[in-house]
């Protein structure tokens, strides 16, 4: 019977030792085509003369009366005759709405002290306007910034298409800022940057980022946008791919944003999206994952199983918990293999990280500094223990420094 046991639980843990290669193995790729790749092939079709199509721009902001004049400077310069700027003044106690119409924008108010969130204030804007619906609905957040050219690239992506266009979302540390807001802005830059990347050249699509997204008028007046989901991206983007038009990475068109300055403002920020992504791996990756098999969608399956890459400092973390626990177990007369198999995957993920720091994070971080991983991991093990005793689940707004200037 003891002898059964033992055999039962090396077997688990050897299933486990092998599960963890998955998204190792996965990021690897992402980030080893991301590097082969040619920059002049971002857009292979960038000149096709697809019609510039009727854009809408939706923007939700609730109290960001001190940067979203900022926001919307960079819109307005790039909208064409008949195009609308729409601003949804959601929840505010401050003069958002009075700044957004004095910068040019068209703006509704919204005050629901029960249903709050992006989701909700996104679903009001587009009962708006679809009174006098546009072809393509572009959401924008209220404190980013898009580059020249990314309102259009988006819009004739999406005409050409018929999915939605995902536009690449840079944060930005701020000047000064400390070693963990630029450990935190490499991270950002793998997984918004790095990764959609690699599965565009594989021309598979992307995860939702929240800002920078093109859609189709007739797709989004449908999408389930009224939730108070505290990453309300993710879902719609799975929701998409689900539905048959997963969204497809435009890395032409550029959005770009800040991190906090103050340290409460980061952890929160953090917080939302980590608990967020990890609670959306645990509720809906196995059961899409099963649909994506049984009706052979490779998209949505390579989709999905993108979704289970955890956010770095995590995935770190739980290799090396994983390795001590299969090392402590061989160390305790079980099978060896389960502790080579995840010694070799960190190693791996280690490479990986290493290679990508030298393609796009020289600027970020240090070699040196890039070696206080560990520290950085260490440091975020509170935010994860909140995530099983006390996860967070509503929608918080980050609170925000003046991009004015």
């Amino acid at each position: 019977m003891v002898a059964t046991g033992i055999l039962l639980l090396s077997a688990m843990m050897g299933f486990v030792s092998a599960l963890l290669w998955i998204p190792v193995a996965l990021l690897s790729l992402q980030v080893l085509v991301a590097l082969l790749r040619r920059k002049d092939t971002d857009d292979p079709q960038a000149e096709n003369p697809t019609p510039r199509l009727r854009v809408a721009v939706l923007m939700p902001a609730h109290n960001e009366s001190a940067g979203i004049a900022f926001a919307l400077a960079s819109v307005r310069t790039q909208l064409h005759p008949g195009d609308r700027l729409l601003v949804v003044a959601d929840n505010c106690t401050d003069d958002t709405a009075s700044v957004a119409a004095a910068a040019g924008a068209e703006v509704v108010e919204r005050h629901d002290a029960v249903r709050r969130g992006k989701g909700y204030a996104l679903d009001f804007g587009v009962r708006h306007l679809d009174t006098d619906p546009p072809d393509i609905g572009i959401v924008i957040d209220a404190d980013c910034h898009v580059a020249g050219g990314g309102i259009d690239r988006l819009a004739r992506q999406c005409a050409r298409t018929g999915r939605t266009a995902q536009a690449l979302y840079l944060m930005y540390s701020p000047e000064g800022a400390g070693l963990k807001t630029r450990l935190a802005e490499f991270a950002w830059v793998v997984k918004n940057q790095v990764r959609p990347l690699g599965f565009f050249s594989m021309s598979l699509p992307c995860q939702l980022m929240g800002t920078g997204m093109a859609f189709p008028w007739a797709s989004l007046r449908i999408a389930p946008l009224a939730t108070g989901h505290i990453v309300e991206d993710v879902k719609l983007g799975l929701d998409l791919a689900a539905a048959g038009a997963p969204p497809m990475f435009c890395p032409r068109a550029l959005v770009t944003s800040h991190f906090p300055s103050h340290a409460e403002g980061l952890v929160a920020q953090r917080t939302r999206w980590e608990h967020g992504h990890l609670g959306v791996i645990m509720s809906t990756a196995p059961a899409l994952l099963w649909r994506a098999i049984v009706e052979r969608r490779g998209a949505l399956a390579a989709m999905v199983v993108d979704l289970c890459i955890p956010p770095l400092a995590s995935f770190v973390l739980m290799m090396v918990i994983w390795l001590g626990l299969s090392g402590a177990w061989w160390a305790a007369g079980g099978a060896a293999a389960p502790f080579a198999a995840t010694g070799v995957a960190l190693i791996v993920l280690g490479l990986t990280i290493l290679a990508t720091w030298f393609r796009f994070g020289r600027h970020i971080v240090s070699l040196k500094e890039l070696f206080s991983v560990p520290g950085y991991v260490l440091g975020k093990l509170p935010m994860y223990a909140r995530f099983w005793k006390a996860r967070q689940v509503e929608w918080v707004r980050t609170e925000r420094d003046d991009k004015s200037n």
